[in-house]
């Protein structure tokens, strides 16, 4: 299947739940949004999470393709670290933080697997050479 525009990919979808769970788990409590410096962590995080597959695949190739992927990866990943400060500060519940922490593991996950399809479909394959008898 050819993906004509990033927003057919399902782990930018998902990366866009991540963001409107982020988004809304702050507007739910007011000691989370008078902590400033988290907030523009976790959302920077999440929103590099989804913008940088949006990036990687205007990039077209593969290999840089790639390279966005690790960091969407990464930045879910800050996401999921900078969660437990929240929770540490009960500025989230508990159910709040396994929500979108699963979010943002369902996220990674994906672009897992999208890097690893994408690795093994721009790997030349080796010639065949003939032989002589």
């Amino acid at each position: 299947m050819k993906l004509n525009r990033f927003e057919e990919i399902d782990a930018w979808k998902q990366a866009r739940i991540l963001v409107n769970f982020v988004y809304e788990a702050i507007k739910e409590n007011s000691l989370f949004q008078k902590d400033f410096r988290l907030i523009n962590q976790i959302q920077a995080a999440a929103v590099s999470a989804m913008s940088n597959i949006a990036e990687g695949f205007s990039r077209r190739s593969n290999k840089e393709f790639i390279q966005f992927l690790f960091i969407s990866k990464s930045s879910a990943a800050e996401v999921q670290s900078q969660l437990y400060v929240a929770l540490d500060q009960n500025y989230i519940t508990e159910k709040q933080f396994k929500k979108i922490y699963n979010q943002a593991e369902t996220v990674s996950k994906l672009n897992s697997g999208f890097i690893k399809y994408l690795k093994t479909n721009t790997t030349p394959k080796p010639k065949k050479l003939n032989k002589l008898k």
